[in-house]
């Protein structure tokens, strides 16, 4: 293998890692379609290159027998290759809109800001119909297009809700000190999909990606509570005119 197929087999090792992280070596392998030496090699340098790192899962849960797989993230100054010599001046210019206009304007700015993605993507989204896991799974795409390394994974067996997930933020700078562009992308998503959805994750927080959950449905057992509060209230007496 030649010095540079080697340097864009480990881009693509990387760019998979930013996309999928936390990603272990063998699933590494398996999309790739490399042996487990040669994935291991890449991890090694991209390790030592400081671009990605073991990712410590918060509650590990029940584990086999055996020594538990490792499972890779990207670190921040991996992403920060991602054309972002952008945030300083970015920065600036908010903190100097937010001087001279005050909070509203940097307010209206960042809802500004949300009215365009929202432009941006809604032919797609209204394209794949009006059940809201396939919306978010054309909502994932289209992100991806634009270089948000968006995936959708399921909570649990994916029947009552998926989570929408980015690996790369082209504001992730300018959002870790003005929070209100997340706020503004998160409501359009919101409006996007047409369910209330829920920030859970930024990579502006410093969370190895952003994290959006979605319910794309209601369980059996909230069902049933609302039809029984409509029932309780459809059977109640209704009041005459004089009683009191």
């Amino acid at each position: 293998m030649s010095h540079n197929d080697d340097d864009s087999t480990r881009a693509r090792v990387l760019d998979l890692i930013v996309e999928k992280g936390p990603v272990s070596a063998a699933q590494l392998a398996a999309v790739l379609d490399l042996t487990p030496a040669a994935v291991r090699r890449h991890i090694t340098a991209l390790e030592e290159a400081g671009e990605i790192q073991v990712h410590t899962a918060a509650s590990p849960g029940k584990r086999g027998r055996g020594r538990p797989a490792r499972h890779y993230v990207a670190t921040r100054s991996a992403r920060t290759t991602f054309a972002e010599g952008y945030s300083e001046i970015a920065n600036r210019a908010l903190s100097y809109l937010q001087q001279v206009a005050g909070d509203k304007a940097l307010d209206s700015f960042a809802a500004s800001r949300g009215r365009d993605l929202e432009r941006r993507y809604m032919g797609v989204v209204e394209a794949a119909g009006k059940e809201p896991s396939e919306r978010a799974r054309a909502l994932a795409d289209a992100l991806t297009l634009d270089g948000y390394a968006a995936t959708i994974r399921d909570v649990g067996d994916g029947t009552y809700a998926v989570q929408l997930c980015q690996g790369h933020c082209p504001v992730r700078d300018v959002a870790g000190q003005f929070h209100t562009l997340c706020d503004a992308e998160t409501q359009a998503f919101s409006r996007l999909l047409g369910v209330p959805v829920q920030r859970l994750a930024t990579l502006a927080g410093g969370e190895h990606v952003c994290t959006t959950h979605i319910p794309i449905a209601m369980p059996a057992l909230r069902k049933r509570a609302a039809r029984a509060a409509a029932d309780t209230r459809s059977h109640r007496p209704r009041r005459t005119e004089g009683t009191r």
